[in-house]
């Protein structure tokens, strides 16, 4: 069973990338956000978060077979840090979001998304961004089955 809160999410001075690709690229996107912010003195505030601009299943199986999801990672730092060509500093918008906490692989979070999908419809709400995933703990040092991923969804009144 899959717990579905309302959390004001404040908004996070961020570095992050985005590009296309496949979903199971956002390991390698994450180092190379980690070894930019490294080189340039990035003080990590917070564990990586990847966001999702497809919305829904389909469309997010579509985009990842086609090989042109959007890979969208970031991590909160501290203080501003320089921008490149690829990483980017930037403000990354807080608000109102239904989330949901997922323990388990990665791949399968299917059914914490489909809480959240049907909790937001059932309460009136609508998405009105990518959702999220925050990465609580990290796949090097605990198994797969003791990840923890809260998943966010900023929504408005439908």
């Amino acid at each position: 069973m899959h717990e579905v809160t309302i959390v004001e999410v404040p908004a996070q001075l961020v570095i992050g990338l985005q590009t296309r690709g496949h979903y199971a690229e956002i390991g390698s996107a994450i180092g190379a956000v980690v070894q930019y912010g490294m080189s340039h003195g990035a003080e990590f505030t917070g564990g990586p978060i990847a966001l999702m601009h497809e919305i829904g299943k389909d469309a997010a199986v579509k985009a990842d077979q086609e090989g042109n999801a959007v890979i969208d990672v970031a991590f909160p730092i501290a203080r501003p840090v320089e921008s490149s060509e690829t990483v980017k500093c930037y403000h990354l918008p807080g608000g109102q979001m239904a989330k949901v906490v997922h323990k388990g692989p990665y791949e399968a979070c299917e059914a914490a998304y489909d809480a959240l999908y049907a909790w937001v419809v059932a309460h009136g709400y609508m998405i009105s961004g990518p959702t999220r995933e925050v990465y609580l703990n990290d796949p090097r040092e605990v198994p797969p089955e003791e990840l923890l991923t809260e998943i966010y969804a900023p929504i408005v009144p439908a």
